[in-house]
């Protein structure tokens, strides 16, 4: 072999920061995700004695590779050199057969899934997703369903992910991965993407059958499709038991808390932080809206995480102008506030920093909590949202009504939840209430929270000080406890923006103090 010229670089296929090595010949290998590129001139598009087939190989029939298209370069002498799995892209993953290892053509990282354009949307009951190609066709010859492939156990969640639409158009989805702790990894990823409920996993023993492809190999077809078919729900890891596994936990680093914008409600909940709930309540016309503007531009300000923003209320127009108007501090939306729309732009571009960060979902009138949901799940697990803004809940069933309404709030609700806890993100959703305080519709929804805070505000009082003011109470506090007061929120109708309401005549005023003593 020839000398490394270059090691522990950064591998462009899994994503590893140091498996890569590059050799004086011009090919590298990655130790992590086993991708072999040769020399530059050493391509599949090199078609300089050689020929093209559709080769049996490791147990898999001719049909399967017609199927795949998946065809072997033979060189002149009759030796088969490497065998090219195309994707729907025109990208192609390449399995050097001389020795173990691959490379890629194109754009593989942005490929979706290997065959996905070989089946149509929700043509069948089930779809199965494998950890490589060649499980893909062990499989379809044996089951006769839709099967698709990843292109690797590390690039699994980003590869489904891009196509999770097409997936979730199928009943049924079955992850066939292999029976190793990369396989189980990548497993858990994809199944995120997706409800539990329809997520089902094969359970492969590992050792010399970790794959399908072990078994079509062996001739085993039958024992293969029988482990196809006796595939359970998929259920994520929900028990822990041992000393070893309590001192990891323990040991996590905890996600620290994102601050409010106001001080008194930081001090008083330690900031936003993942695997929480937090509800915002108040009736109608109060200034809810506002203020989730307001935590929305300071989580865009304070961290580097993706997030999604679901205000069904405000069109997309105005939810810019107002990210632009809390930054620029003037009311951008009004026609007379002098800010055209190239400025607006930039002070969008300066709060947001980086393209695909901040993720506007446009509603679409359902009555279907289970869209909202979907949504949902589709912003954290597929595009990384660490944090989602919800306003307001009950226009998500606006078409409901009676108890059809209460049920279904109550199983949006229930579900928003459990989802927070399975996917660490943190929610902060906005419901009304009515006369009595009581979140309107459901009172699950103020029963799952983990934090409620309640804004109240005298909007018929005569001195316009006091209608402008908005008074902040939590009244419940799972993570520590501390409820009563948790400061006034001061609107300057100048700059559009809130503030913390500071008594003009106490000059030691600090949050601390007054939230204890609250």
């Amino acid at each position: 072999m020839s000398k490394i010229v270059e090691q522990h670089i950064a591998c462009d296929d899994c994503g590893s920061s140091d498996a890569k090595c590059v050799y004086e010949d011009g090919h590298s290998y990655c130790f992590s995700c086993l991708t072999y590129t040769p020399p530059e001139r050493n391509t599949l598009s090199d078609l300089e004695n050689y020929s093209f087939e559709y080769l049996s190989s490791r147990g898999i029939i001719r049909e399967a590779m017609q199927k795949y298209d998946v065809k072997t370069r033979i060189a002149a002498d009759g030796k088969p050199k490497d065998m090219g799995f195309p994707y729907p892209n025109g990208s192609y993953k390449i399995r050097t057969l001389d020795k173990k290892g691959f490379y890629t053509q194109g754009d593989i990282a942005k490929a979706g899934l290997f065959g996905r354009n070989k089946f149509a949307a929700s043509s069948h009951k089930t779809v199965t997703i494998t950890e490589g190609e060649l499980d893909a066709l062990s499989l379809w010859q044996t089951v006769r369903t839709p099967v698709v492939s990843v292109h690797s156990a590390s690039s699994a969640g980003t590869d489904a992910g891009l196509d999770r639409s097409w997936l979730n158009s199928f009943e049924k989805i079955i992850l066939a991965f292999d029976g190793d702790e990369a396989g189980r990894q990548a497993a858990s990823k994809v199944a995120k993407l997706f409800d539990y409920n329809k997520v089902y996993m094969v359970s492969f023993p590992g050792g010399a059958r970790k794959d399908a492809n072990d078994y079509v190999a062996a001739g085993e077809d039958g024992e293969l499709a029988a482990i196809w078919t006796n595939a359970r729900r998929y259920l994520p890891q929900s028990i822990v038991s041992s000393f070893s596994e309590f001192d990891k936990i323990i040991r996590e680093t905890p996600r620290q808390g994102v601050p409010y914008p106001f001080p008194t409600l930081n001090y008083m909940t330690y900031g936003i932080r993942t695997g929480e709930s937090v509800l915002i309540t108040a009736q109608e016309g109060i200034g809810k809206t506002e203020v989730m503007h307001a935590i929305e531009h300071q989580l865009l300000k304070e961290t580097d995480d993706p997030i999604g923003a679901i205000f069904l209320e405000e069109p997309k127009r105005r939810h810019l102008q107002a990210i632009a108007g809390i930054h620029l501090q003037l009311p951008v939306h009004l026609p007379d506030s002098g800010v055209d729309h190239e400025q607006t732009l930039k002070a969008v571009q300066e709060v947001v920093r980086v393209d695909e960060r901040l993720h506007i979902y446009s509603h679409f009138g359902s009555d279907d909590p289970d869209v909202i949901l979907d949504t949902i799940r589709f912003l954290v697990s597929a595009r990384g949202c660490r944090y989602i803004l919800l306003d307001h809940l009950t226009m998500v069933v606006s078409g409901a009504r009676g108890s059809d309404e209460r049920t279904s709030l109550d199983y949006l609700s229930t579900r928003l939840e459990m989802m927070v806890k399975e996917l660490d993100f943190a929610l902060i959703v906005v419901s009304h209430v009515n006369d009595d305080g009581l979140t309107r519709g459901s009172r699950n929804i103020s029963k799952i929270a983990d934090i409620r805070i309640d804004l109240s505000r005298d909007v018929e009082s005569p001195d316009p000080v006091v209608r402008r003011t908005t008074h902040l109470m939590i009244s419940k506090n799972r993570f520590c406890g501390r409820t009563g007061p948790a400061g006034e929120l001061l609107f300057d109708p100048v700059t559009y923006t809130l503030s913390e309401f500071i008594e003009p005549d106490n000059d030691n005023w600090n949050p601390h103090v007054q939230a204890k003593a609250a």
